[in-house]
């Protein structure tokens, strides 16, 4: 192999592993943040509207600007940034709730009609994710386009767990604490099928982070939610404002963390170029 053909290689590993940067190891802490960002994209949208008085409307347009301005700043980075892609995560899981809510609410769409309807665009997305790409791992996020197809996954998922946890919660009548109790066992189930059967961890993976969805939706509403619907009665500002501040708390340690991997990982490359 000549010169020249090593240093490209090399040149697309290094641009391969800095965008394989982007989206976070799948761990204990990662399903804890994005359970918490499920719950605030519930109770957030609901203080917005309903206790800021801001109406679904112009909720949703605001929560659509900033998701738009930190997506361009999550798209333009070349590594995986914790503040960045935990925010867009975020708001994003707030403009799936509004756009669930502003189908049944302004509408009248139905909870059974939006459900199905997010199910089959989430399926197109994965299907026209997966003739593009080959693949459906989020390991393997190296180009713009794959990070598109991420996500724009990922809106869908928000908005068809919002559309299924409140046709479970309301539309079947079981309540907030049934439904958290239902969809935390069927994660359960996911979570069981992956490490003792070997189900396929891409398919595990997708399939836990749209329950995930309903489950935090079903917390939220379970401490937000007055005594007299079925809730805690905590609120919606003190429901949002403990979960934001558990997610920062967390997110600033996965920014510790991360920099100590990077370090890490040049040191490694360091002794190996000096070898």
């Amino acid at each position: 192999m000549s010169a020249i053909t090593r240093g490209m290689t090399g040149d697309r590993r290094d641009i391969a592993k800095a965008m394989l940067n982007k989206v976070p190891e799948v761990t204990l802490f990662f399903w804890i943040v994005k359970i918490l960002a499920t719950t605030v994209g519930e109770t957030a949208a609901d203080f917005l509207a309903t206790n800021l008085n801001l109406g679904l409307t112009t909720t949703s347009l605001i929560m659509a600007g900033l998701l738009a301005v930190v997506l361009t700043v999550q798209f333009r980075t070349r590594r995986y940034v914790p503040s960045v892609y935990w925010l867009a995560v975020v708001l994003i899981s707030i403009v799936g709730t509004l756009i669930t809510d502003n189908l049944v609410d302004n509408f009248g769409v139905s909870l059974v009609t939006t459900t199905v309807v997010f199910a089959a665009a989430l399926a197109a997305t994965f299907a026209a994710w997966y003739a593009k790409e080959r693949t459906l791992s989020i390991h393997t996020i190296v180009t713009s386009r794959r990070e598109g197809f991420y996500w724009l996954a990922i809106l869908f998922t928000f908005a068809l767990g919002t559309a299924a946890g409140d046709l479970v919660a309301e539309g079947f009548a079981l309540g907030f604490g049934v439904s958290a109790l239902m969809f935390g066992a069927l994660i359960g189930v996911i979570t069981l099928s992956y490490y003792k059967f070997g189900t396929n961890a891409v398919l595990a993976f997708w399939i836990a982070y749209i329950l995930t969805r309903p489950l935090g939706a079903s917390i939220g509403d379970l401490l937000s939610q007055p005594t007299s619907a079925g809730g805690l009665g905590l609120g919606t500002t003190v429901t949002s404002g403990l979960f934001l501040t558990t997610i920062l708390a967390v997110v600033i340690g996965f920014s510790r963390s991360e920099k100590h991997r990077q370090l890490a990982e040049s040191d490694t490359d360091a002794q190996a170029a000096a070898a």
